[in-house]
This record gives structure tokens, C-alpha cells and sequence, in this order.
């Protein structure tokens, strides 16, 4: 685990879901897998907050196992991990599953990390840790493509004349 997080701590009262998640109504299926569970079970939290259905890994190999009782829409994984790092488990649930998208995401990996995946045919895109709730919320509708739900500003008060009749 992480010795220290050097980021923005946000509760998740504060995040918009709303306004950033469209018709989830099909509730698309996510797998978290990250080596730190607090990080795994938050983004987890945030996900099923959201309106989608979330599976929850700490290791590649569970994960596996998790992805082989159900289909999952999208794979959410750090990168580094011990075993069974991100790319690994990504390429490996890709090609039993192609209908799988992916997204990782990492505070250490570099473009570098992706050449395995790219050898192997995929290309997956990474993300920075840490990462505000709402971003990572716009890359998973980005990537499920969801559109964003476009919220019309909410008008707090309205003045309407009186007509007094004659």
C-alpha cells in the first residue's frame, strides 16, 4: 500500500452523478481490480452510485475468476500489481472476453507498460492516479459510450407577472 496519497480527498456527497451519467438503465457491468482495497471498494462505491453494477478484485487472479461467473462490460484495473499486473490481466480477460473494454489506470505505469498489450494486438488507454471521481466517471461513460446526460440549468426562481382581472 501506499505510504501517503498526495491527492484531493472528495466525498462522494460532492460528486454530480447526475449530471455526468446518462441512461445507465442497462446497467453496465464494471470489474474493479486494484491491489490496494481501499482504493478497489472506493471506486467500487463510486461506480455502483453512479447506477452501475460493480464486481470488486484485489488480485488478476480473482479477477479472472470473478469475469468467468459473469460478462463483464468494462475492466477497470491498476496497473501495477503483484502476480498478475493490469496489462496481464487485461490482455488475458480480453481475449477470453472481446466485448470487454478496458481501462487502467496506475501512479507508476508509463506508455512503456502498454508495449506487452500492444504485441498482443490491443490497445488499452491509462490513466493517472490519482484521478477525481468525475473524470474517471467521464471515461467510463466515454468508454461504455454513454452519452452524458445534459442537465438544463435549474432556474431558482421564476418571476411571472400577476394580471389582475378588470
Amino acid at each position: 500500500m501506499s505510504p501517503s496519497l498526495n491527492s484531493e480527498v472528495v466525498s462522494l456527497d460532492e460528486v454530480p452523478f447526475e449530471d455526468l451519467v446518462g441512461n445507465t438503465t442497462h446497467r453496465a457491468t464494471i470489474l474493479v481490480v486494484d491491489d490496494e482495497p481501499l482504493v478497489a471498494d472506493t471506486l467500487s462505491a463510486i461506480l455502483a452510485r453512479a447506477g452501475f453494477k460493480t464486481h470488486t478484485a484485489y488480485d488478476g487472479a480473482t479477477a479472472l475468476q470473478l469475469a468467468n461467473e459473469f460478462t463483464p462490460h468494462l475492466l477497470i484495473s491498476d496497473v501495477a500489481m503483484p502476480e498478475m499486473n493490469g496489462v496481464e490481466l487485461a490482455i488475458t480477460l480480453v481475449d477470453e472476453q472481446p466485448a470487454c473494454k478496458v481501462l487502467l489506470f496506475s501512479g507508476h505505469a508509463t506508455s512503456a507498460d502498454l508495449v506487452n498489450a500492444l504485441d498482443a494486438g490491443h490497445e488499452f488507454r491509462l490513466l493517472s492516479k490519482p484521478i477525481h471521481p468525475t473524470e474517471m466517471l467521464k471515461h467510463v461513460t466515454k468508454t461504455l459510450d454513454i452519452p452524458e446526460r445534459r442537465v438544463a440549468p435549474v432556474r431558482l426562481a421564476e418571476v411571472v407577472p400577476i394580471r389582475r382581472s378588470a
